[in-house]
């Protein structure tokens, strides 16, 4: 028997059952669920709808339920798995609860409705999550500041179009990668925020006629306050379309920093070399070190997004206030949550673990071609005439087949006179990078300034 079905003759097809339950998604949220109605029954007691006794007999049978559900979930003995005929894991904590202390169970659903708490396990489940994977973007961050402070002071070529650009510290490009998680932090605090409201006591969408109290449940459940508009709470779902978007940004991130961990890795790059935990091999050619961790991490990215595309969609024409539709938005929510904490955990391992190289040869080569324009500008000559100057020389060393290390100082001169004795200076690979002392540059004072200023702000070291 359904706890809905008084008003009907019989009950669903079986079709019907298997097309409407939720119970295999839901049961990630049987903690949730346990816990919203522990605070939902404490309330109902505090405003005398339940005597004392009656509440200590329900929170018995609520961890009894408890116990049985960790069990099946462990896979030891003693364990309860709702059959699908429960349909959801509200109604199968329920009827279970009945089996243990009798009629008594039907009063925890005074003022409240299977919408309002669905609503609230949600809220419940997405909160600690989000706490979660904020964690871990901490950690993967932590790895990135340490391995730009240790190993980054390598010089490598910046690249814009994927072409050499100007020498910089690897661990200024590091730290681009870091900044970018750091935003992604700040993200999820703001979603956080938004989503730590309970909708619980709303009911099926109008309230009730009960003397409940709100905010006391919301209070024993950690919610900073309560959804104030009882058909907002029930069909609200723009906090999670909030907190996958944020999965969605961050994966665009890691799979960037992925791409560049599958381009370093190849010897034409030869810029890090991954650790054994974080490749795999090849089946027919045995010299193969496949970057398998990062190309998953990239490719996982999409999955994300689609969850994003699924709950815009889901969600785009709904009427107010509850509709069976949203049962379809726990799929793509847990879905963007789970890949995201894993795809942040193995980009803190392939970080961890890598190796980084040494940096190529950048003595005369053409990414030092600015150094020269930036010189003359030092001089008094306008940039757009140095940059000129500049292009000039390098073709001339282009025609020629060398590079800017064949450049002599009367060449210099004769294609500008601003051109003195120390020119040649500025065509060393390190000092150019170390010139750039401006806020957020390459400079080596710069790298170490950022490291401590993340370790502060945002990691609270």
């Amino acid at each position: 028997m359904a706890l809905w079905d008084g008003r009907f003759r019989g009950g669903p097809a079986d079709e019907m059952l298997r097309f409407g339950e939720s119970l295999g998604t839901d049961l990630h949220l049987w903690r949730e669920d346990i816990a919203g109605s522990k605070a939902h029954s404490t309330m109902l007691s505090q405003v005398g709808l339940l005597t004392t006794d009656e509440l200590n007999e329900i929170h018995r049978g609520l961890d009894l339920v408890a116990t049985e559900l960790a069990a099946a979930e462990a896979g030891q003995p003693g364990g309860w798995t709702p059959g699908i005929e429960l349909e959801d894991i509200h109604m199968a904590v329920e009827t279970r609860l009945r089996d243990h202390i009798g009629e008594l169970a039907g009063k925890l659903h005074t003022a409240r409705s299977r919408n309002d708490q669905v609503a609230t396990d949600v809220r419940l489940w997405l909160r600690a999550r989000l706490d979660l994977l904020d964690s871990e973007l901490a950690a993967l961050i932590g790895v990135l500041l340490d391995r730009a402070q240790v190993d980054g002071r390598v010089l490598v070529p910046g690249c814009t179009h994927l072409q050499r650009g100007q020498p910089i510290w690897l661990g200024h490009q590091i730290l681009a990668h870091a900044w970018a998680l750091s935003r992604d932090r700040e993200r999820l605090s703001d979603a956080r925020r938004r989503l730590n409201r309970c909708p619980l006591g709303a009911a099926a969408m109008a309230g009730t006629p009960h003397p409940i109290d709100r905010l006391h449940s919301a209070g024993l459940l950690g919610f900073a306050g309560v959804v104030e508009n009882a058909m907002d709470a029930v069909s609200a779902r723009d906090h999670l379309v909030e907190s996958v978007a944020a999965c969605a940004i961050s994966m665009g991130h890691l799979s960037r920093m992925a791409e560049e961990l599958v381009i370093w890795s190849t010897p034409e790059f030869h810029r890090v070399r991954l650790s054994d935990s974080w490749s795999t091999g090849s089946s027919i050619m045995p010299q193969k070190r496949n970057p398998d961790a990062a190309e998953l991490v990239r490719g996982k990215a999409g999955r994300v997004f689609g969850d994003l595309q699924t709950l815009l969609v889901l969600t785009k024409a709904l009427p107010l206030a509850y509709n069976r539709d949203l049962q379809e938005d726990r799929p793509p929510l847990f879905d963007a949550i789970s890949t995201t904490r894993s795809c942040v955990r193995v980009m803190a391992g392939c970080w961890a673990d890598l190796q980084i190289l040494p940096g190529p040869d950048l003595d005369g080569d053409f990414l030092l071609a600015t150094e020269l324009a930036d010189y003359l500008a030092t001089r008094g000559v306008p940039f757009r005439q140095a940059h000129q100057v500049a292009g000039g020389l390098v073709r001339r060393c282009e025609e020629r087949g060398q590079n800017l290390a064949s450049l002599t100082l009367s060449e210099l001169t004769a294609a500008h006179p601003a051109f003195g004795a120390d020119a040649l200076a500025w065509l060393d690979p390190a000092a150019a990078a170390e010139r750039r002392v401006s806020r957020g540059g390459t400079a080596w004072s710069e790298v170490i300034r950022q490291v401590s200023l993340l370790r502060e702000t945002l990691l609270g070291e």
